[in-house]
């Protein structure tokens, strides 16, 4: 079973820029590519200037020694860009502290981490790397020696959204420190709402019962759907579960489909938004982008990271606003709020010293609204509660109507409910997300339930 599960792991790691489809952080990068493009040339030309001192580093990637910390993520104009600025934080008052970033994709990370944990080359590994959300607790579980335990870091946990920090909790123990935020928007134009009788407020702790008869109406006036997404893929599926703090699989690491009454409601509310013609179904992400940004749609829900691909519409300015999710109907504990998206810090066992890595964490990613203001340029977003009282996140948003957005989805982010992510998270949204394509082709949907734990059960055994 052991080689098994290795396999697919490296399998995984090959394969992540495929699965990040199904609303993973991949998606989020694929958000902040165009991001940096509105974060202005100073966050571009810096963090151009960090990955030409990277990639001089070379993949000499062990821990850094004294006084250094060295450091493993992705993305330029936006994860390299965010730790370079901690770093310059942090050095205000460590001025003897170098923090060496690498620019190491994603997919790179998970398969130098698989093939240090398998071959125990653990000295291969960083002070600090960052790891997907949703890819936490499978490395976690599948590769403890990797890993440094962060509950008694000095990092004050409490702090951030307990959403997030759940992502990488393994046992009561805290093993990283959150980094950027995929709170869950429903974004709308304005204007197609107006044309329907509709505002904002309409859409504001709603039901998605409200959010169909709303869609209706809207169809009705305007001829736009409120809603697209890629057909096969299960990034709403995903975010209406956790919005009631449901899961693919119970605390023992079983899988929790065939019998979930949640899933249920979701499948049911999903066929449903589609039945209506309240949401549309396209074939890539290229394509789901398009149909926010050239009007084909009124609106959108996703990862806060969304915002960056709608403003590249400059002519529709002033023409959106973002509010909470519509709440699932008869789900136990039902909310309006979720997540889609994101990743954070962690510590491996090869840093050689703790204490300053800790400190480091501690003193800005976990503890520098300073930090959070900087980064903000170029549309990193925190969970750290303390970032959204800051003025930089009060600022209005001219191209959402003025709102202060920033501050308004930190405060999202706390309201998320928690979920089980576990080692074969991504094969079971598969698995979910072929259910569903069937069911609204006319399957029966406890057959599919049925099926799709067995193909889970399967993977697992």
């Amino acid at each position: 079973m052991k080689k098994k599960l290795l396999s697919l792991l490296m399998v995984g790691a090959m394969t992540a820029s495929m699965l990040a489809g199904c609303g993973d952080s991949g998606k989020s990068d694929a958000g902040t590519d165009t991001a940096k493009d509105d974060a202005g040339d100073a966050a571009a030309d810096d963090a151009g200037d960090a990955a030409e001192g990277t990639e001089a580093a070379g993949d000499a990637a062990a821990s850094g020694g004294e006084n250094t910390l060295t450091v493993w993520c992705w993305d330029p104009a936006f994860n390299i860009f965010s730790m370079n600025e901690a770093a310059k934080v942090y050095q205000k008052d460590h001025p003897d502290v170098t923090v060496n970033v690498i620019e190491t994709p994603w997919e790179d990370i998970q398969t130098k981490l698989t093939t240090a944990a398998t071959s125990g080359a653990l000295d291969t590994l960083p002070d600090i790397m960052l790891v997907q959300d949703n890819a936490f607790q499978k490395n976690v579980i599948t590769f403890p020696d990797v890993f440094t335990d962060l509950t008694n870091s000095g990092v004050d946990f409490s702090q951030f959204a307990a959403g997030k920090t759940a992502y990488s909790v393994i046992d009561g123990k805290n093993y990283g420190v959150p980094f950027d935020n995929g709170a869950v928007i429903a974004c709308y134009r304005t204007d197609m709402l107006e044309e329907a009788g509709l505002t904002i407020d309409d859409f504001t702790d709603i039901t998605f019962d409200q959010y169909v008869e709303n869609g209706k109406k809207v169809l009705e006036k305007t001829g736009k759907p409120l809603l697209s997404m890629q057909a096969g893929e299960c990034d709403l599926i995903m975010m209406m579960m956790q919005s009631a703090g449901a899961s693919l699989f119970n605390e023992d690491g079983t899988a929790n489909i065939l019998g979930n009454d949640t899933l249920k409601i979701v499948m049911e509310t999903y066929k449903k938004l589609k039945d209506e013609g309240v949401l549309i179904e396209v074939n890539s992400w290229d394509e789901y982008v398009s149909s926010l940004t050239s009007g084909t749609v009124a609106g959108t829900i996703n990862g806060c990271w969304i915002m960056a691909s709608i403003q590249t519409a400059e002519d529709q300015s002033g023409k959106w606003a973002i509010t909470n999710m519509p709440s699932l109907v008869g789900a136990e504990g039902a909310t309006n709020y979720s997540n889609n998206g994101g990743s954070s810090w962690a510590v491996s066992s090869n840093c050689k010293d703790t204490e300053l890595a800790f400190d480091f964490l501690a003193s800005t990613f976990a503890g520098s609204t300073e930090l959070y203001d900087n980064i903000i340029s170029c549309g990193a977003l925190a969970t750290y509660a303390p970032a959204g009282d800051s003025e930089a996140y009060a600022a209005p948003n001219d191209f959402f109507g003025g709102d202060a957005v920033s501050s308004k989805i930190v405060e999202f982010s706390t309201k998320v409910p928690s979920n089980i992510t576990g080692v074969y998270y991504y094969e079971a949204r598969d698995a979910v997300a072929t259910a569903i394509t069937n069911y609204i082709n006319g399957g029966d949907i406890e057959a599919e339930l049925q099926t799709a734990e067995s193909t889970v059960n399967n993977q697992m055994q």
